[in-house]
């Protein structure tokens, strides 16, 4: 990961896209680089944001999903999957594959399992309103998974709250619906350093949850 002191707009054009850089603390960024970091979804980390918040980022230019539904997602589903492989996108369908009845727990957890195994940078998983399945989901340690209805609070959850698995709910979104949201939710990058630094306060619930309320 690269360090900076001073970010000018010649450093930021030759920065690669999507990719994580160090401002030292009381560092600087031009105005005209700032605006070329945007552009580049380029996520600026502060100095003093320990090393491990910063390796939490979500990757900011997606190319791998791990995606499941239950079989009330299933044509919702069909549809993501489409898209995404239109874009290029390395899709993991983990199922349903019927329309056979089957249990959000269990698809869930394969999607957020498969985010945290680091087997996919991003995970979306559908059922009938996503309630269920982000909880399911955020019982996985490492994953930040949020319901998002809107591609307002799809937005938020990436860039606010690193979210790395979107739940999704069949019966309360048209494939337009579904399809802004994960476009907003795959390409919002997470650059603000004070939301990135409370993604290590995230972790260490999870680890005082391990260590302290077994």
């Amino acid at each position: 990961m690269r360090h900076f002191s001073i970010i000018t707009e010649a450093d930021a054009r030759r920065l690669e896209p999507g990719s994580t850089v160090v401002l030292g603390p009381g560092g600087h960024i031009t105005p005209l680089a700032r605006d070329t970091l945007r552009d580049l979804r380029v996520t600026v980390v502060d100095g003093r944001t320990p090393d491990d918040a910063a390796a939490l980022v979500p990757a900011a230019e997606v190319k791998s999903v791990a995606i499941g539904s239950d079989h009330s997602g299933l044509a919702l589903k069909a549809t993501l999957v489409a898209a995404l492989r239109g874009r290029g996108l390395a899709v993991n369908d983990l199922g349903t594959h019927t329309k056979d009845p089957v249990d959000y727990p269990d698809i869930a957890s394969a999607v957020a399992v498969a985010v945290a195994r680091g087997e996919a940078q991003a995970g979306i998983v559908i059922d009938g309103a996503g309630i269920g399945s982000a909880m399911v989901a955020n019982k996985v340690p490492g994953v930040r998974a949020a319901m998002c209805p809107t591609p307002t609070i799809a937005r938020y959850s990436r860039e606010h709250n690193g979210a790395n698995v979107v739940t999704l709910g069949a019966s309360l979104l048209s494939p337009y619906d579904a399809l802004a949201i994960v476009d907003v939710w795959l390409t919002t990058p997470m650059t603000e350093p004070r939301y990135i630094a409370r993604l290590a306060k995230i972790r260490l619930v999870e680890d005082r949850a391990k260590s302290e309320w077994p």
